[in-house]
């Protein structure tokens, strides 16, 4: 019995579409989230942290206490992830707790107790590590999800277009060093300092520093040219990607959905689950109808 209600709790912490509760779960989850964001920022305020520090204060309490909860229910549900033959119920602990969305969970509490043990910590980081737990919504949000994936997929074409933007840097840098160095000793007196503004321009298309040599201002010329460049670059390898992840959604649901009128009869549940499918992909219902459509056609035309 303690397996299975520890299964269970797995599927909907880790939200599941065979759970409604793992809805519910996620809707506390994103509220307390944004409810603490929004105080850790308010609470930056001077004038309103003397007027409610009490209740920041006791918000910060209360919602630990939520987060140090949700942290010990996954990571003691999720020893039902792996049989005994696989590796234990810590081999599924091992792998959450050392995960990033892990360690987003886990830096979303430890604040808290930092302060406690160690009361003398500059209280700013202890409020920029609290705002660490806006990425929390990450996991809930597959739109976010999508990219992270989408970035990874594409990782080599990535890596190449680091690899260009490393050569535009230190070439320009150079450049701009032997162009302005003596003019501007401050500013490109040495290559690492015309780094800096290399790095600004191409990022940017606007260095943080006016050439004053004519070979300087055709130098900074191309160094913004290449810029743009760049980032047309990462837009296209960022956009194909993306396009595909999204694709790759698509064809995982009309596999389902053929599975579902693989017996000719579709079922209350079965319509259940669909839409909960349609919900975790965030498809439109227009696209939806369509993937139903072509699922029937093809039934139609075996039969």
């Amino acid at each position: 019995m303690t397996s299975g209600f520890k299964h269970t709790l797995m599927e909907i912490m880790d939200g599941s579409p065979n759970h409604v509760a793992s809805r519910w779960v996620e809707l506390a989850i994103t509220i307390v989230v944004l409810v603490n964001c929004s105080a850790v920022i308010l609470d930056s305020v001077p004038e309103i942290h003397a007027a409610y520090k009490d209740f920041f204060h006791e918000l910060e309490f209360w919602s630990v206490m939520f987060f140090t909860t949700e942290y010990i229910a996954r990571v003691w549900s999720l020893g039902a992830k792996f049989a005994a033959s696989e590796g234990g119920s810590w081999k599924g602990r091992r792998q959450y707790i050392l995960s990033p969305f892990g360690l987003v969970d886990f830096f979303a509490t430890m604040p808290y107790y930092m302060h406690i043990f160690f009361p003398y910590l500059d209280l700013r980081i202890l409020r920029v590590l609290r705002l660490l737990r806006i990425l929390k919504l990450s996991k809930y949000n597959t739109a976010l999800q999508d990219l992270f994936q989408a970035v990874y997929s594409e990782r080599q074409a990535f890596g190449s277009a680091v690899f260009l933007l490393t050569i535009a840097t230190v070439v320009s840098a150079s450049l701009m060093h032997f162009a302005e160095g003596h003019e501007q000793p401050e500013f490109f007196g040495t290559i690492p300092h015309s780094i800096y503004w290399a790095i600004i321009t191409i990022t940017s298309g606007y260095g943080n520093v006016e050439p004053v040599t004519k070979a300087g201002e055709a130098i900074a010329l191309i160094t913004g040219f290449l810029g743009v460049c760049m980032a047309a670059i990462m837009t296209g390898i960022v956009a194909s990607a993306f396009s595909n992840q999204v694709a790759r959604k698509k064809a995982a649901f009309e596999a389902q959905i053929r599975e579902i009128f693989s017996d000719g009869v579709v079922s209350e549940e079965e319509k259940e689950t669909l839409k909960r499918l349609q919900a975790h992909y965030r498809l439109s219902d227009v696209q939806v109808e369509a993937m139903l459509q072509r699922a029937q056609n093809k039934t139609v035309m075996k039969g």
